[in-house]
């Protein structure tokens, strides 16, 4: 293990302040990010994609615990840490400038592939179901994000946080929330909570459907969720008649409705259309 100057030294050398408009919270606390990794298991074998390294807190772990890591940094003014990194951990570390929103990761690197990253709050929610709709190309997802998004995709059908991402991450993924993260462990803090989320793709699909019907159904039921399906599913044609093929009840509401139950939806406005 290289024997590298304390993160806020680095931080501090290179000026480095967290943007707020590219969602910037840099991670300080080593023990923080050791243990993120560790969450994610054996990372030893294949590529490790980190999605906004900064200045390298959780890269140094990924890192330490000898992954290959593709680190995707937007802000030019982190890669002159990141190259210390990449000095002191040759052949390991390979960073990429770009954008990640317009960047296709499931084919990077050497498999088995995952993804272990503190995402940028503006743009995590985004990434995030880009991936979700990938699940051979990954075998796990272990990010840290704000605690609402975590418990929304970890949510079970019948609770307020219960909703598409929800019906998403759940379709074809294991989700665990791992622990929550104290806010000082940021510079600077932020203002909400965060928790790292750990999430394995299931061997297969919970039930069979298309993942772009599925996504109208949930679009319509939750984008009116204190309807009844008989009223928010109009816009798919005759609600009631779906429903009743789908086996579901036209009275409830979409937060009761599993995962099982939108899938059979989708089943029957594929068949219908």
């Amino acid at each position: 293990m290289p024997d590298l100057p304390p993160l806020r030294d680095v931080i501090r050398a290179h000026g480095l302040t967290a943007r707020k408009g590219l969602g910037q919270h840099f991670l300080h606390d080593l023990n923080l990010t050791a243990r993120i990794s560790r969450t994610a298991g054996d990372i030893s074998t294949g590529t490790t994609l980190e999605i906004g390294p900064g200045p390298g807190g959780l890269t140094r772990a990924l890192l330490d615990a000898g992954a290959n890591v593709i680190a995707i940094e937007k802000d030019s003014r982190c890669l002159a840490a990141l190259r210390e990194l990449n000095d002191a951990y040759p052949g390991k570390l390979n960073v990429i400038e770009q954008d990640a929103l317009s960047l296709d990761i499931t084919t990077l690197g050497e498999t088995p592939r995952r993804v272990i990253a503190n995402l940028p709050y503006n743009v995590g929610t985004e990434l995030i179901v880009r991936w979700l709709d990938h699940p051979s190309a990954f075998t796990s997802l272990t990010v840290m994000v704000q605690k609402e998004v975590a418990q929304r995709l970890a949510a079970a059908p019948g609770s307020k946080t219960y909703g598409r991402l929800s019906v998403f991450a759940g379709w074809r993924w294991q989700v665990k929330l791992a622990f929550d993260v104290n806010p000082q462990a940021f510079t600077p803090p932020p203002s909400v909570d965060s928790m790292v989320v750990h999430m394995t793709p299931l061997d297969a699909p919970r039930a069979i459907a298309d993942a772009e019907v599925i996504s109208r159904v949930t679009a319509a039921a939750f984008g009116q969720r204190r309807k009844m399906l008989r009223s928010s599913l109009k816009s798919l044609g005759d609600a009631e008649a779906l429903c009743a093929a789908a086996g579901l009840d036209p009275t409830v509401r979409a937060e009761q409705v599993s995962i099982e139950g939108f899938c059979a939806l989708a089943r029957e406005v594929n068949r219908s259309s």
